[in-house]
């Protein structure tokens, strides 16, 4: 089955002790959409400006994403420059130029409308509502957030909460969000605010799956080095939906290997660049890593 996947298209300029990178693709559906692709076809819906470059388009095209929802206006792409510390754990935005993405309001397509997995990348709340509105006969549909809806946009997060099946958010957004620190008592709580499912990232330490009757703990795979962490949350996501619509079955069935998978790609995405590594990898690069993740986390 396919996915539909609205978030933010970016131009990224990144800075970490070792390099600085300036104008690469970046945003939070460009990083779902090409993780994704691995697993079932994907259907993009963003905006960029008349300065964004062919060669980006290229790459979606190279992974087989439906641009048909990829709004091309007159002006310039959103762009946003960010600076890491040593430890790539900690980062600072340096500046964030929105352009056309101000304007940004997603029209679905006729043939995107009935698709059956959704994914609302990291948006406002209040856009992910006009996408869901235009939705008919959804399957499944995983919301991800970020700290700065939960100060600015709380009332529509919360409302939005009753409208999907899963949200995914990291360690301290749901903490924020659920007003305790115990990360254990914060999933269960947000579930009561709507979600069936809450995926809660950690980085490095892996993500967390809430489930009405159960826990996992799905692990990162370790790595070595890591190049540039921006996206990889993004990836996660797209990894985990876009495995979920290639399965038969009940979700919940296979949330878990999903999460594993996703876990798997976002690995790829801190090893290079923007998507410069996630854009030369193959399913069976991102397959032979789920199963050292097995072999690791058995016991």
């Amino acid at each position: 089955m396919s996915v539909l996947i609205v978030g933010s298209t970016a131009l990224d300029s990144i800075k970490t002790p070792r390099r600085a990178c300036a104008k690469l693709l970046g945003g939070s559906a460009s990083h779902a959409s090409v993780a994704a692709s691995f697993f079932a076809p994907v259907k993009m819906v963003g905006i960029v400006g008349s300065d964004f470059p062919t060669r980006y388009i290229a790459l979606y095209r190279r992974h087989g994403i439906d641009l048909a929802g990829l709004q091309r206006v007159e002006g310039r792409t959103f762009h946003w420059s960010g600076e890491y510390e040593v430890n790539m754990n900690n980062r600072r935005t340096l500046t964030t130029e929105l352009g056309v993405f101000e304007q940004f309001r997603p029209a679905l397509p006729p043939t995107h409308q009935t698709t059956p997995y959704v994914l609302l990348a990291n948006i406002a709340p209040a856009l992910q509502h006009h996408v869901l509105d235009q939705m008919r006969r959804r399957r499944f549909v995983v919301a991800d957030t970020m700290d700065l809806w939960l100060r600015i946009a709380r009332a529509d997060l919360l409302r939005l909460l009753r409208r999907v099946d899963a949200l995914v958010l990291n360690d301290s957004e749901a903490r924020d969000l659920a007003g305790t620190d115990n990360l254990f008592t914060a999933a269960a709580r947000i579930r009561r605010m709507g979600p069936r499912y809450v995926v809660i990232k950690k980085g490095e330490h892996g993500a967390v799956l809430s489930c009405p009757d159960s826990l996992f703990v799905c692990p990162a795979y370790p790595l070595a080095r890591v190049t540039d962490p921006t996206g990889a949350g993004d990836s996660f996501a797209g990894g985990l939906v876009g495995y979920l619509a290639s399965v038969k079955g009940p979700v919940e069935r296979h949330l878990r290997r999903a999460m594993v998978y996703g876990s798997a790609v976002a690995s790829f995405c801190c090893e290079g660049f923007g998507l410069s590594r996630t854009d030369r990898i193959t399913r069976a690069d991102i397959d032979a890593r789920v199963a050292e993740l097995e072999r690791l986390a058995r016991f």
